[in-house]
C-alpha cells in the first residue's frame, strides 16, 4: 500500500499532507496527556512490530504493494491516536531509510495507513466487543474483523488517490502525467490484493496477538478497557 513518489501529483500530495496534519497534531497533544509510563514501551514495541510486518511486501500491478500493517492492533491496545503516531513513525523510517513509500507521498501513506486504517478498524472492534469482559472471545474476533475492514478501507482510499490522477492530471492529448491507471484499474487491483492476501494476513496477526495478550498479559487488556471507559 506504500505509494512511491511520482504516482501522485504534487498538489495531491499537498492535499494529503493537509488532511493528515490535524490528526498528527491532535495525536501528539493527546499522547502527551494520556500515554502513561507503563504504556510507552508498548508503543515502541508495536511501532517496531508495524514496521517489520510492513516490510513483507507483495507487489501490486498499479505501482504499489500489499502487506499487513498492524494499525488496528495498535489502536486496540493503545488507542487510535497512539496508533496514528506509531504507524506514522514506522512509515517515516521506511520512507527515509529504505525508500519504501515516497517522501512527497508520505502524507497520503500516513492518511491511509496511520489514520483511516486504525480509526476504521478500531470503530468496528468497539462495535463488536462492546461491554465484553476482558477474557471474551469477542475481543480477538472484533479485532480480526476490524483489522480486515480497516486495511481494506485504507486500500480503497489509496486506489482512489491513484485512480483520480489520470483524470485530473494529463497532457493535452490525454497522456497521464502521474499514475497511468484510472479508477477502473486501480480499485480492482488494490482491492483484490487486500481482500485476499493482505486482509487475511492482517486478520490473523491482529486476532492472534489479541488472543495471546488475553491469555498471557491480561493487564494490557485491563488497561485498555479502563481507557475506553474514560472515553
Amino acid at each position: 500500500m506504500h505509494i512511491p513518489d511520482g504516482y501522485l501529483s504534487p498538489s495531491t500530495c499537498a492535499v494529503m499532507y493537509t488532511a493528515a496534519a490535524p490528526f498528527w497534531y491532535v495525536a501528539t497533544k493527546k499522547m502527551k496527556k494520556e500515554l502513561s509510563t507503563r504504556m510507552v514501551p508498548l508503543m515502541s514495541i508495536f511501532a517496531a512490530f508495524s514496521f517489520v510486518i510492513m516490510m513483507f511486501n507483495i507487489p501490486v500491478p498499479d505501482g504499489t504493494t500489499a502487506h499487513a500493517v498492524g494499525g488496528t492492533l495498535m489502536a486496540i491496545v493503545l488507542g487510535p491516536w497512539a496508533a496514528t503516531l506509531g504507524v506514522s513513525i514506522a512509515l517515516m523510517v521506511q520512507a527515509i531509510f529504505f525508500g519504501d513509500g515516497g517522501i512527497l507521498a508520505f502524507g497520503a501513506n500516513c492518511f491511509n495507513m496511520a489514520i483511516v486504517l486504525p480509526f476504521v478498524g478500531y470503530a468496528v472492534y468497539r462495535i463488536i466487543s462492546a461491554n465484553a469482559p476482558p477474557g471474551s472471545a469477542r475481543h480477538w474476533l472484533g479485532g480480526a474483523i476490524g483489522s480486515y475492514v480497516g486495511i481494506n478501507t485504507a486500500s480503497l482510499c489509496a486506489a482512489i488517490e491513484f485512480g483520480i490522477q489520470p483524470v485530473l492530471f494529463h497532457t493535452s492529448n490525454g497522456t497521464p502525467l502521474y499514475c497511468p491507471y484510472g479508477l477502473s484499474q486501480a480499485i480492482p487491483a488494490m482491492m483484490l490484493a487486500h481482500l485476499t492476501v493482505a486482509g487475511i494476513a492482517e486478520m490473523a496477526v491482529t486476532g492472534g496477538v489479541i488472543a495471546f495478550l488475553q491469555k498471557t498479559m491480561p493487564v494490557v487488556m485491563t488497561l485498555r478497557l479502563g481507557r475506553e471507559a474514560r472515553t
